[in-house]
């Protein structure tokens, strides 16, 4: 066997926090001791020019998204203040922007929604629980090394969930647009209540939330080209097109205040609380909580989900780890700080993230820079807010949430696999119909439902060499030699008591079709376990197969499941042998009938 080509001391390695040669317990749990071992002065002037820009988007955006969580706008901005602090403390991503997103902000709504009414005292108490049960459950999670849980919610049911939840804020933030009342608990409920009222819309209103939505839209997709065209460099462009919700925030505020459009009819901010975020204290209502709990667990699942794929998407283009099981206890540690300054749930945004790591963030630093920001602007700029339009703030809403819209993949998912479609469709269609929380929880039975039904009837082929070479294919989709005695098996999935029975069949229905086998090897080249079950069914196969004066053989088989098979006493009663490899055995037995003779596989005869 051919040395293996030795790794160069030039290939890139890719180290997590807390694992480096220094790493220890305690820079684990706290990656800011990691990081801040080699913090400089070059290192303190990218991160200050992140977080100023990330500050300027963030204001409006956390205004925003408080609005659709139904709380009042300045909640949104302490939840982007103490959340990110502890992230810098407990996060181990270095771009990573932690604070309200859109789609936990919709959960948030939903779940508060069941327990009172929005504006009121006690909806605001279920918000500050939800972040503080959210952040307990996170931060267990990641103390039990539980992030593997997340991978319950498969790519097309995470999809389809944003996809719909997209839809949902969009639709719901149309009131706003309109100036007018409606609502609804799901889509086709929100879009008759808007039908109803559309011809009252506040034309006033109108003349704010169109060309406010219509602006973002540009600002987003077409600022930063024209720009560059003009003349400004790259970098100046960039920042300036992130500044586009702050521009269309200042202009509308002086048109209100211009025109008098609040006695128009023109909904307004109003007064906001001016300072930091006060001191709060959860629920510990044992009924409240009883009531909560599923939907805090729902947002932590979409929350640490959402992050970690941001997170990792961006350690990658750095060549740099992030630590899940961790992210986990920083995400729970910011929803804690949340809940215990007035907050509500907050998870780590991709828009506000991208934006991060393109300004040239290179610790979690400049999120602490940017908590400062936010708390300068909660101390001394809430009183300019006055009369910000309500519609500015849903035309930045429906501008982020529609460039979550998924178009795409329902049909590369129709194309690739029709299993995997059901349920991206099946979540889209019950949190359209049903509601959020149903949806994720139906998304996820679906898959699961899917899983365990594919899992039950993995593939296995009858293999024959290719001419010439020593590999073993499929005799239905190659051209390869068999002999009729001998029926080569690939197994192509570990074998569990999802599958174990359906071997057993498959093994048995093959043989009785050809009469002339009298050797059969099962080709466990990509079994990667057996488990009990799965070990009953080979002793089964085995037992069967001497009955009729057959022998079985394996090949192929991977160390640890031989490590497990020399621990029962399977391998002293198989009627056979262990082969190193398929064309091994495949050589030795083809020859048990006095010759060496291979003939093509006959598809039409079926011979084997």
């Amino acid at each position: 066997m051919p040395e293996p080509e030795n790794e160069s001391a030039e290939q890139p390695r890719l180290t997590a926090p807390g694992q480096g040669a220094r790493g220890g317990l305690l820079t684990q749990y706290l990656p800011i001791l990691e990081w801040g071992r080699t913090y400089n002065g070059s290192v303190l002037t990218n991160d200050l020019m992140a977080a100023i820009i990330v500050t300027i988007m963030l204001i409006p955006q956390s205004l925003a998204y408080a609005l659709l969580a139904g709380l009042p706008p300045v909640v949104g901005l302490y939840a982007s203040i103490l959340p990110l602090m502890a992230y810098a403390i407990f996060g181990t991503s270095r771009t990573l922007a932690v604070g309200p997103v859109a789609v936990v902000s919709l959960m948030t709504a939903s779940a508060a929604g069941a327990i009172a009414a929005q504006g009121t005292a006690e909806y605001l108490e279920a918000a500050i629980t939800l972040a503080a049960l959210s952040g307990v459950m996170l931060a267990i999670l990641g103390m039990l090394r539980l992030g593997f849980l997340a991978n319950l919610l498969s790519h097309p049911v995470i999809s389809g969930f944003i996809t719909a939840s997209g839809l949902l804020i969009a639709t719901s933030q149309l009131k706003h647009i309109l100036g007018v009342q409606a609502g609804g608990d799901n889509w086709p409920d929100m879009l008759g209540s808007l039908a109803g009222v559309v011809l009252n819309a506040n034309p006033w209103t109108l003349a704010i939330g169109i060309p406010a939505t219509l602006f973002l839209f540009w600002v987003r997709k077409g600022a930063k080209p024209a720009l560059v065209a003009a003349g400004t460099p790259p970098r100046i462009a960039d920042m300036v097109a992130k500044a586009g919700p702050v521009v269309a925030v200042a202009a509308t505020i002086v048109i209100v205040m211009l025109l008098d459009l609040a006695d128009k009819g023109v909904s307004i901010v109003g007064a906001i609380p001016k300072g930091l975020p006060p001191f709060a204290l959860p629920s510990t209502d044992l009924s409240l909580i009883e009531q909560l709990w599923v939907p805090a667990l729902l947002i932590s699942i979409i929350g640490f989900v959402e992050s970690v794929s941001v997170a990792q998407t961006l350690a990658a283009k750095r060549r740099q780890r992030i630590a899940p099981d961790q992210e986990l206890i920083g995400l729970g540690a910011s929803n804690i700080a949340s809940a215990f300054s007035g907050g509500y749930p907050v998870t780590g945004g991709f828009a506000r993230s991208a934006v991060n790591f393109d300004a040239g963030a290179e610790t979690p630093a400049a999120g602490a820079f940017t908590a400062v920001g936010i708390a300068l602007a909660a101390l001394f700029l809430t009183p300019l807010l006055f009369n910000l339009p309500i519609a500015t703030l849903a035309a930045t809403i429906i501008v982020a949430v529609l460039s979550l819209v998924d178009l795409k993949t329902p049909r590369q998912l129709w194309n690739y696999s029709k299993a995997d479609f059901a349920a991206h469709m099946a979540t889209i269609l019950i949190t359209l119909l049903a509601g959020v929380e149903l949806g994720v929880i139906s998304g996820v039975a679906v898959g699961l439902l899917l899983y365990l039904w594919r899992a039950s009837r993995p593939h296995a082929a009858i293999v024959g060499r290719v001419p010439d070479t020593e590999h073993f294919r499929n005799v239905e989709r190659h051209d390869v030699f068999t002999v009729p005695h001998v029926l080569s098996i690939r197994i192509d999935e570990s074998l569990t008591y999802l599958n174990a029975r359906w071997l057993e069949e498959y093994v048995l229905e093959r043989v009785a079709d050809q009469a002339q086998v009298r050797h059969v090897i099962l080709m466990c080249s990509a079994v990667n376990e057996i488990d009990a079950s799965g070990l009953e069914s080979l002793e089964a196969i085995n037992h069967r197969m001497s009955d009729a004066g057959i022998g079985v053989h394996l090949s192929e088989v991977k160390g640890p499941v031989m490590d497990r098979l020399k621990r029962t006493e399977f391998l002293d009663e198989l009627n056979g042998k262990v082969f190193l490899s398929q064309n091994r055995a495949f050589r030795e037995l083809s020859r048990d009938d006095g010759s060496d003779t291979c003939e093509p596989y006959d598809m039409a005869r079926g011979m084997i």
